[in-house]
């Protein structure tokens, strides 16, 4: 729950829905998930316009269609970083468990998706490089707040971001 929105800008879930193209009961699980700030008129929870446009903007962005340069340039980097899991998985999992405590200390905004890695490393490592590589609406937010990057040593970093620039500027990326 947040702010209490007003006025003009207050929708009810059953309109947020007719936005979204849902279910009213969706946007409910979305406010009970942290993905929708709400607040409660009695029992009802209300939602802001501008909250429910970010929603149905950052969907739009993710739905699948082609990745965005940064999509791009991160999975490539999270490619690589998946082979350091099927090499040394427990060691993988143990850095990125780390890195997320030291991540949730720090940036408690994107605790839910460190959240949602916890559960994949919980999962094990194939449920992890399954998502590190795809390229599916979760795992390319996911890889936004990634641990996994920690696992790439700075020069191989650097080298896997100029072989992506190099594709890029070739033209062989996104053929």
């Amino acid at each position: 729950m947040t702010h209490p929105p007003s006025g003009d800008d207050v929708l009810t879930t059953g309109q947020a829905a007719e936005i979204l193209g849902t279910t009213a009961r969706h946007v409910v699980n979305l406010c009970l998930r942290g993905e929708l700030p709400y607040t409660l008129a009695g029992t009802h929870r209300r939602v802001r316009r501008a909250d429910v446009a970010a929603l149905a903007a950052r969907a739009a962005a993710n739905r699948g269609g082609p990745l965005t340069d940064d999509q791009l340039r991160s999975l490539w980097l999270h490619r690589a970083a998946a082979g350091h899991v099927a090499a040394e998985p427990d060691r993988s999992l143990e850095t990125a468990r780390t890195a997320i405590e030291r991540l949730l200390a720090r940036d408690p905004d994107g605790a839910r998706w460190l959240r949602a890695w916890l559960d994949l490393i919980d999962r094990g490592p194939e449920a992890v490089m399954r998502t590190m590589t795809s390229t599916a609406p979760l795992a390319r937010e996911l890889r936004q707040n990634s641990p996994f990057l920690a696992l790439l040593a700075p020069d191989e970093r650097r080298t896997i971001l100029a072989a992506f620039r190099a594709a890029r500027a070739a033209g062989t990326i996104g053929r």
